[in-house]
């Protein structure tokens, strides 16, 4: 009907309830997670098969037309959306063999599957849309479910109104969007994005476009948690079951980082030196509030989101700089990122899982009753400091340099500073866990289900993988990159469908 990526993802989110109840038939409550673990890896399994090509060459193909240009409602695929879409099933994939443990007790677990299947479903819909108004719906779809799964726990106060509060803000940001694209469609008589560009592609800044520009940073940027937008993102990371907190860290913000490359990079490119410097301000203060914020946390789920706000300031430092190299660092990162945060929620979730808190004193000396669990999350942490040679410092080192490259060594140094705040807070995880005396509750820990440790450790050997050998993946993040930088070859490969 879509695409096969979509086709996949549809029909395995509308036929879980039915599976669901194929399971209670059977008596057999691991059926339906089964099922949506299942219905990821062969999604993954698609994307080699019908899509080298974007992977390795950036070709642009248009999917599926649904109206004649300049409308032009469309799904189009090339190598900046299949790079994202790659993170959102590795993520999706490994939280769903995850949540067989962890989520299985809970007696809403057909919403959880359903819900998680949609939300990514979301994800995918958004970065393979080609024109803003289909962009729009799939974001839509990937918010509601996303308000829901950070509520999921309904029975306590904490999740509820986490949700109610990322409901209020993040529908504010889709309105501002939305607001935003009326705009578009009102100066141009279309949204699609390729048409879209040519369109502003001689244009000199007006008070509309300046008006329009911003709109559609607040709206992306709420959901990236950019600063001071940010304040819905430490509850609904906090509050949300781990899996979700993984999923949400992992990718979904990521899906706003995506927006505002594909908008500002092909909409907007002539306006750079407007927005280039605007947003390279805000992510500097979005690193300094998330790092800050995270040395004062002792709710350990909490200080991961805060490691999530600052590590969103490096994309946007990358997105600002705008060149090759530039993006090629915000790519790499986004995809270390996912791995790293995903990795460390999931290892949250067991310590959370055997011991019910979430507060880093009560988890001190962890690391002797939960050895395995600990010694994944400590990859986690080494990595999100930033120490070589684990997959951050390579992408960090990128953006780093390609600043300087630019002539913002300013921000580069800033940079720096933030990194060595984000080992300070990374090192006090690792003395608490390892070196500090047990507590009551952590030494009566007992080592998580064996299953929920597969999945964690699938991350963690990522991590090391691509700290060791980073090359394909950074060539990977660089087609990515070049597909956003070479928006002639998007145009013209478009206008030739």
């Amino acid at each position: 009907m879509f695409t096969p990526l979509l086709d996949s993802l549809l029909v395995f989110t509308i036929t879980t309830p039915l599976i669901n109840v194929l399971a209670q038939r059977v008596a057999s409550k691991k059926l339906v997670t089964g099922y949506v673990a299942f219905g990821l890896a062969l999604t993954l399994l698609l994307l080699p098969i019908y899509y080298m090509e974007g992977f390795t060459q950036g070709k642009v193909t248009t999917i599926l037309n649904l109206s004649a240009p300049p409308i032009g409602v469309c799904l189009e695929i090339d190598a900046l959306g299949l790079f994202m879409v790659l993170i959102f099933l590795l993520i999706g994939l490994a939280v769903s063999i995850y949540s067989f443990q962890h989520i299985e007790p809970n007696p809403g677990l057909i919403g959880y599957n359903t819900l998680l299947l949609g939300m990514i479903t979301g994800m995918v819909g958004v970065v393979l849309a080609g024109d803003l108004f289909t962009l729009f719906i799939f974001w839509e779809i990937m918010c509601v479910s996303s308000y829901a799964l950070v509520a999921f726990r309904k029975e306590e106060w904490e999740p509820v109104e986490a949700g109610y509060k990322y409901l209020i803000m993040s529908a504010a940001g889709a309105a501002t969007l939305l607001f935003g694209m009326s705009f578009l469609y009102g100066m141009t008589g279309t949204l699609n994005i390729a048409y879209l560009s040519a369109s502003f592609a001689q244009s000199e800044g007006t008070v509309w476009m300046y008006l329009i520009l911003t709109m559609i940073i607040a709206g992306f940027g709420l959901q990236a948690g950019m600063a001071p937008l940010h304040m819905w993102l430490p509850d609904a990371h906090s509050a949300a079951p781990s899996p979700i907190s993984a999923v949400l860290s992992g990718a979904m913000v990521k899906t706003a980082a995506y927006g505002l490359i594909r908008v500002l990079m092909f909409v907007f490119p002539m306006m750079h030196g407007a927005w280039g410097i605007t947003l390279a301000i805000f992510a500097v203060l979005t690193m300094f509030t998330g790092n800050l914020m995270a040395l004062l946390q002792d709710d350990i789920k909490r200080l991961l989101a805060f490691s999530t706000i600052a590590n969103m300031g490096y994309i946007l430092l990358g997105l600002s700089i705008g060149s090759l190299r530039g993006l090629t660092g915000s790519m790499f990162h986004i995809f270390n990122h996912a791995l790293v945060k995903a990795l460390l929620f999931l290892s949250v979730g067991s310590f959370v899982y055997r011991t019910k808190t979430r507060s880093l004193k009560e988890l001190a000396g962890i690391g002797r009753s939960m050895p395995i669990s600990s010694g994944l999350f400590a990859i986690g942490v080494i990595a999100l400091a930033g120490i070589p040679p684990l997959n951050f410092f390579w992408s960090e080192l990128t953006i780093v340099t390609a600043g300087v490259e630019a002539g913002m060594l300013p921000f580069s140094i800033l940079m720096i500073l933030n990194l060595a705040l984000s080992a300070a807070y990374c090192l006090r995880m690792i003395q608490t866990i390892f070196l500090k005396e047990t507590t009551a509750i952590s030494e009566k820990a007992t080592e998580a289900p064996k299953i929920m440790l597969v999945a964690t450790i699938i991350l963690a050997f990522l991590s090391i993988v691509i700290g060791f050998y980073p090359s394909p993946f950074q060539d990977m993040a660089g087609n990515a990159a070049g597909a956003a930088v070479d928006r002639q070859a998007y145009l013209d490969a478009v206008f030739r469908e």
